[in-house]
C-alpha cells in the first residue's frame, strides 16, 4: 500500500482519483491547492506519491512548482503529474526525478500502470491469471 496525496482542482476529478486509489489498496490524501498540499506534505503521515495536476486554480503551472518544493523537503517522494493541456518539451525539461506524466482523461488502468511506472505496486490488484 502506498501513500498518495493527489492535488486536484476539480472536484469530481478528485473524488474519482481517490476512489480510483482506495479501490486499489491505497491510501490517500487530497488538496485542492499547493498550500494545503504542503501542510499534508509536513504532517506525521510520511506520504509516497504525490499526484498532481499541473495546473491549479492559483497557476498555471502550480503542479510544478509543488512537485519542485515537495521533493526538496522530501527526496525520495515520487510524483506524478497530470493535465488535460498540452505538455511541452519545456514543460517536461522541468520535471523532478522519479516522476511520470499520466494525461487526463485517465482510467483506473492507465493510472495504476502510471504509478506502476514508478515502482508503486497495487496490493488490492488481482492477479489477471488466477
Amino acid at each position: 500500500m502506498a501513500a498518495i496525496l493527489i492535488v486536484e482542482d476539480e472536484a469530481q476529478v478528485l473524488l474519482l482519483a481517490e476512489s480510483y486509489l482506495e479501490e486499489n489498496g491505497h491510501q490517500t490524501f487530497s488538496a485542492s491547492t499547493s498550500a494545503e498540499a504542503l501542510a499534508i506534505l509536513e504532517g506525521e503521515q510520511p506520504i509516497d506519491v504525490l499526484f498532481t495536476d499541473l495546473g491549479l486554480r492559483e497557476e498555471l503551472q502550480a503542479g510544478l512548482e509543488l512537485a519542485k518544493s515537495a521533493v526538496e523537503r522530501h527526496p525520495g517522494l515520487k510524483v506524478l503529474y497530470t493535465t488535460g493541456q498540452v505538455v511541452t518539451d519545456g514543460m517536461r525539461a522541468l520535471f523532478v526525478e522519479r516522476s511520470a506524466m499520466l494525461p487526463k482523461p485517465y482510467s483506473v488502468e492507465q493510472l495504476l500502470a502510471a504509478l506502476t511506472t514508478l515502482g508503486v505496486s497495487h496490493p488490492a490488484q488481482r492477479d489477471p491469471t488466477a
